[in-house]
Parts: structure tokens; C-alpha cells; sequence
């Protein structure tokens, strides 16, 4: 029969693990799960919970109060421990897992002040899509599926303009709705809403037209 773990089992291995490092462990000082203390540095607080939740983050963060050096404990193999860990850097705590058949203990980040990365690519791809999309076609918070993205918009626009005027150059299609990618939108035809009828001339598909219905997009729309 298998023993269900306890949060007592990560005590030993983090206690092996300070001691190993010139730290003095106890446990269940007061309302702390385990306190270390090494000569006159700031004491490092470790909360253990078997799983990571909410409840241990809030744990983590009251113990700031005491200290800058908070870890949280939890044992190896959790699912999302790459976001997890990232939540921790963000909140300045630390972040440890241990691995119960063995007792191997790893740290995934210290406390420390926390300095975001920016990605100036990804600030750059959203102002594009912001400036680029018209009105506020989508509810925020809704499921990403049936987004309306710019790049659809300027599909519908395309489609709308070939639903009126039929078959179409597109180089004429670019210039007739101001969307100067026409020809490669239908030809990538990632909507399966397009179908080239002869070179550089395209056609709506009857999935073209339910997705102007679907979208309730008109050619005035455009």
C-alpha cells in the first residue's frame, strides 16, 4: 500500500540542506513551519505544503513581515512550476522543491527584488495590433476562439469586396479596401474563406460568405 506523503517529509531534506550550509534548523517556531539562522544574518523562513496554492503564497508573503529571506517548499514534480516559480521572483519570495524518494532538494530562485524583463518585441507586436485593429469588435475576457483580430478584419474586408464584386484581381482588391496584403490574405487563404479562380484572381468561398454572416460584416463595414 502506498503512504500518502506529509508536509513533515520535506522537513528533514530542507533541514539536511541549511545544515549543510552553516545554518542552525528548527522547526514550528511560532507560526513558521521551519526557521534558520546562520550567525547574525537576517533569519530564512521556509513555508511547506505539499502542493502550491493561493494559501501557501499568502503564507510566504505575511512572513515578509519578518524577513527578506522567505522561501516556499513544496515537493518536486508539481505541474506549472515554470509559472510558478515566476509568480515567486515576481513576489520576491523563493522557491524550493524537494524530491521525496531521495530527499534531493533544489532551489528555483532566492528572494530577491523583483526587475521585469521587458521584451520590447512583444510591446511593438501589441501597440501594431492595437493601432491596426478596427473599433472594439471583442468583449474582453472572452474565449480566444472567433477573436477579431486586424488581420482578420482586413479578411472580412477582403471577402466582403469579392462577395459584391465577384471573382477579382488583388492587386484591385488591395486598392479598392485599403489593405495593401490582399493578394497574399487570399492566397495564405488561412480562413479557407478564398479560392484562386486564375493567376493573381480570386473568388469567395461559400465558408467566405458564412463567415461575413458569422461576423455580421457588411460592406460598409469596410
Amino acid at each position: 500500500m502506498k503512504i500518502k506523503p506529509r508536509e513533515t517529509d520535506l522537513y528533514q531534506p530542507i533541514k539536511s540542506y541549511l545544515e549543510g550550509q552553516g545554518y542552525e534548523v528548527k522547526g514550528e517556531i511560532g507560526a513558521v513551519d521551519v526557521m534558520a539562522i546562520r550567525g547574525s544574518e537576517d533569519p530564512v523562513l521556509i513555508e511547506l505544503k505539499l502542493g502550491f496554492s493561493l494559501a501557501l503564497v499568502h503564507q510566504g508573503i505575511a512572513r515578509q513581515s519578518v524577513t527578506d529571506t522567505v522561501y516556499l517548499a513544496v515537493p518536486h514534480g508539481l505541474k506549472g512550476m515554470k509559472e510558478n516559480t515566476a509568480l515567486c521572483r515576481r513576489l520576491g519570495l523563493g522557491l524550493v522543491t524537494v524530491r521525496l524518494r531521495d530527499g534531493y532538494v533544489e532551489v528555483l530562485c532566492d528572494p530577491a527584488p523583483y526587475r521585469p524583463r521587458k521584451v520590447k518585441q512583444r510591446k511593438t507586436r501589441l501597440l501594431r495590433e492595437f493601432s491596426r485593429r478596427v473599433g472594439d469588435p471583442n468583449t474582453g475576457g472572452a474565449t480566444r476562439v472567433g477573436i477579431v483580430t486586424s488581420y482578420r478584419q482586413d479578411a472580412l474586408k477582403v471577402a466582403a469586396y469579392l462577395a459584391e464584386h465577384g471573382p477579382t484581381k488583388g492587386a484591385i482588391v488591395a486598392k479598392a479596401v485599403d489593405v495593401p496584403k490582399a493578394t497574399t490574405i487570399m492566397s495564405a487563404d488561412y480562413y479557407g474563406w478564398f479560392e484562386r479562380v486564375e493567376t493573381g484572381i480570386y473568388m469567395l468561398t461559400p465558408k467566405g460568405a458564412k463567415g461575413l454572416n458569422t461576423y455580421g460584416w457588411a460592406q460598409s463595414d469596410c
